[in-house]
């Protein structure tokens, strides 16, 4: 039962009119739904929690639609971590190896639609924490583009970063995911993609996979140089505690895990003159990021540079990630898994300018069905 922190019986908690086709929607923990607590995976939040007086702005389309919504899922607390391992709620078993992560901090989404519980989820990507989980469960997951879908009523952890996306075992899932997000939502039509391929530091197989999956695509494929990565990853990290020591350092008191509350500290060490570069450094990554995506349509990393850790080994994760800079710069991304030969798949990311979602899941369902050949 840890996948899920409420679940809801076979009639769901839809409401509206039925006409979503029977769409089974699971929800992460942190989205308000009106009459129901909100816990944020926290301990101390769960305490003191009433039920919400509204559903958060990004339910309307749902509810609009009729999806059948099957419950709250479980996440990593407060949503600040990458390995999904909670200590109040249990941890999703990863349905690929139990023995390891389920990625954070969306696991409980991720393992929902993994499993087959859920047809769409949705989860929140603040550093990652859409894609991390779909790369670990070897399933889908689009981090849209920073403002695009409101996050009224969505527990905050780093306003600047913090979105809410989609997740599915596929593109079909993440797509329905959107339309329900944003009603009249259609991907767009692709035609002669070229992709910049990146080159982060990443396990050889999984490197491999990347590049065989462009390889058989037969797509034009620009290698690419970004040398703001490392600073852009430094800064989105920086930022991201800072901003999630604001949001939430009422908590630090309050019995909150050990390592969420270490990791909360540590907003609060950083002055302003570290603040104000890592904002600065901010615009100067928007800027090569654009620059790089005026030469391609999207831009093609792995999601991860290593497959999921064992459980024990999960905060290796925090130097595995290649989604941060992406978040830094509030654009768009899309992480879909990839065979690689071994026990375990890959993960692509494919990143887009902003408010590109539409080209990406276009791209998306292109690369998938080339995957799938």
């Amino acid at each position: 039962m840890t996948t899920f922190i409420t679940r809801f019986g076979p009639g769901g908690s839809g409401g509206g009119d039925g006409k979503g086709g029977g769409i089974r929607l699971a929800v992460k923990d942190l989205i308000d739904m009106e009459g129901e607590l909100t816990t944020a995976g926290c301990r101390a939040v769960a305490a003191r929690a009433v039920p919400a007086p509204r559903d958060a702005a990004c339910m309307a389309g749902a509810r609009a639609a009729g999806a059948r919504i099957v419950g709250r899922t479980n996440l990593h607390e407060l949503a600040l971590g990458v390995t999904g391992i909670n200590q109040w709620f249990g941890t999703p078993v990863n349905p690929l190896d139990p023995a390891r992560v389920p990625g954070g901090s969306s696991s409980g989404s991720a393992v929902a639609v993994a499993t087959g519980e859920a047809d769409v989820a949705y989860g929140s990507d603040t550093g990652g924490s859409i894609r991390i989980p779909a790369a670990c469960c070897g399933t889908a997951g689009l981090k849209t583009t920073w403002g695009r879908i409101s996050s009224e009523g969505v527990w905050p952890l780093a306003p600047s970063f913090d979105t809410v996306g989609p997740m599915a075992r596929d593109v079909a899932g993440l797509v329905s995911g959107m339309a329900l997000l944003e009603p009249g939502f259609a991907v767009a039509e692709t035609a002669g993609v070229v992709i910049g391929r990146l080159r982060p530091p990443a396990d050889p197989l999984i490197d491999a996979a990347v590049d065989r999956l462009l390889h058989d695509a037969e797509g034009p494929v620009l290698e690419l140089v970004a040398p703001g990565w490392d600073r852009a990853t430094a800064d989105a990290a920086l930022l991201l505690v800072f901003e999630a020591w604001e949001s939430n350092r009422a908590l630090a008191a309050e019995g909150i895990g050990t390592e969420v509350r270490e990791r909360l500290l540590s907003g609060a060490t950083f002055d302003a003159a570290a603040v104000a570069a890592a904002w600065a450094g901010q615009q100067a990554w928007i800027a090569e990021l654009t620059a790089l995506l005026d030469q391609v349509d999207l831009l093609v990393t792995p999601t991860l540079s290593m497959f999921p850790p064992l459980l024990e080994n999960g905060r290796d994760l925090l130097a595995g990630r290649c989604t941060l800079p992406v978040n830094l710069a509030g654009f768009p991304a899309l992480s879909l898994p990839l065979r690689t030969g071994g026990p375990l798949p890959a993960s692509i990311q494919l990143i887009g300018p902003a408010r590109s979602e539409e080209q990406l899941l276009a791209a998306g369902a292109w690369l998938e069905s080339v995957a799938g050949g």
